[in-house]
């Protein structure tokens, strides 16, 4: 009887979850159907609620941007607006520190979460996944000899959270794994591995 109750939760558990996140995103960008005009919304004219339009029309919104963007007319407007709300006081701290880490974490050129890596935390006989935010100069010089990075150490189960820190370049080992499957290990607590995953992090401890 506990077997099949637990079978049964394995199933249900991770796709209710699943279901439930999903639900809750899809809602949320639903509430970007409220910018347009009350005649417009799809509820009015399609005299029924369907969910999921207001994922449509984000998606538009942002390749449309996207879009603009690229052309010179819409980088100068693009620029307008930029310089507008940084001379925005109370505005500006929120605009600039938010569009930093955009800047870092999208763009195609940044190295923000781009590597991972290993590195001895929470004490020096143990290692934590990390991922590779930055190379800060200022606090090499500062610190003086080896070369330091700036590190993320994600917690488990929710990556969202951890700790960030500055360690020596030579005492971090970078692991030829992707991003993806370092979260994965993450979350699941390394339950979810690749074999791959698996081989290089037990190679590293050796």
């Amino acid at each position: 009887m506990k077997k099949y109750l637990l079978t049964g939760l394995l199933v249900w558990v991770p796709l209710g979850i699943t279901l439930w996140v999903l639900n809750l995103i899809i809602g949320m960008l639903d509430l970007t159907l409220s910018l347009l005009p009350e005649q417009l919304h799809p509820d009015e004219l399609l005299g029924v609620h369907i969910p999921g339009l207001g994922v449509i029309l984000t998606a538009v919104v942002v390749l449309t941007t996207g879009l603009l963007v690229r052309n010179v007319f819409g980088q100068r407007l693009l620029a307008y607006w930029d310089g507008l709300l940084r001379r925005i006081p109370f505005v500006n701290a929120i605009y600039n520190s938010v569009k930093q880490v955009s800047d870092t974490l999208l763009s195609e050129n940044g190295n923000a979460f781009r590597k991972v890596l290993l590195v001895r935390y929470p004490h020096p006989d143990a290692w934590s996944l990390a991922f590779l935010t930055s190379t800060p100069a200022e606090v090499t010089r500062q610190l003086h000899g080896d070369e330091y990075v700036g590190v993320f150490v994600p917690t488990t189960p929710s990556p969202v959270n951890g700790f960030y820190f500055y360690v020596k370049k030579s005492e971090t080992i970078e692991l030829d794994i992707s991003v993806d499957a370092a979260f994965r290990a993450i979350i699941s607590m390394g339950v979810v591995t690749t074999p791959e995953n698996a081989a290089q992090l037990a190679g590293a401890n050796k």
